[in-house]
């Protein structure tokens, strides 16, 4: 008998905005361990805000949101938001997300060890002591979920893991992901590319302000969910058992052509 993943964090008939109209309104979810979901919608729609009431750092106005007891969570940003100029090598970088509050270069060698172990299982051991700013966009990528492992989450919020790279970095990324997921690590992403990255994902929740859709990608990659979505109509075509959505205006939509 199979037995139901623990729940990790529930959020219930939540609304949030910053001042404004809300940019969620009335949304439900619940992550459960060893989850896999990418959430899609437009700029605006309210998915960073999302990942901040699961993160902790925001509040909403209305709802309520509840946490495993003792849950940790890790969160990786968009890496157009990081100063890669900040004076700090890879092992440095992932040191600072440790949860003690003594300052650098004072780290024990138990934490040396840790960070060493973290960058070896994600493949990037020989660049410990490069600088932050000659990594390549996988690289970079690699380096902040290292930073994000550090703290050992049972949850990982990405916000865009794979805007601005190319087909190779994002396959590189989609790959590494699957792979943390197989071992029980439960994540949950942000995307607007929805043929290179939301069509691979096992879940997926279509968010414009509300809660559109969930389901799997053949349930929520459809026309009727990605207009109410989107507010565009998109055409959805079956290749090898994927759908892959056709619009003639994917810029402004945000969908990878």
């Amino acid at each position: 008998m199979t037995s139901t993943p623990a729940e990790l964090i529930r959020i219930e008939h939540v609304t949030f905005g910053y001042g404004g109209a809300p940019v969620l309104r009335d949304v439900d979810h619940v992550v459960l361990a060893g989850a896999f979901t990418g959430i899609v919608g437009p700029s605006g729609s309210g998915k960073t805000s999302l990942l901040r009431l699961l993160l902790g750092t925001v509040r909403p106005q209305h709802g309520t949101v509840t946490r495993a007891d003792r849950m940790a969570v890790s969160y990786v940003p968009q890496l157009e938001t990081v100063n890669w100029n900040f004076p700090v090598t890879v092992a440095e970088c992932v040191l600072m997300s440790r949860r003690t509050r003594r300052l650098l270069p004072w780290s024990t060698a138990q934490e040396k060890r840790e960070v060493a172990d973290v960058l070896d299982r994600l493949g990037i051991a020989d660049l410990a002591k490069r600088h932050i700013r000659e990594l390549s966009g996988g690289q970079q990528q690699r380096m902040f979920i290292a930073r994000a492992l550090l703290r050992q989450p049972q949850l990982l919020l990405m916000d865009e893991p794979t805007s601005g790279v190319d087909v190779a970095t994002r396959h590189e990324v989609l790959h590494l992901l699957d792979e943390l997921n197989r071992d029980g690590l439960a994540i949950l992403l942000t995307t607007h590319d929805l043929n290179g990255m939301a069509a691979h994902l096992p879940h997926l929740m279509a968010l414009n302000t509300r809660v559109i859709a969930t389901g799997s990608p053949a349930q929520v990659i459809v026309p009727e969910v990605l207009e109410r979505t989107f507010g565009a109509r998109m055409e959805v075509l079956q290749h090898l058992g994927m759908p892959v959505v056709v619009d003639t205006g994917a810029g402004r939509l945000g969908v990878a052509s």
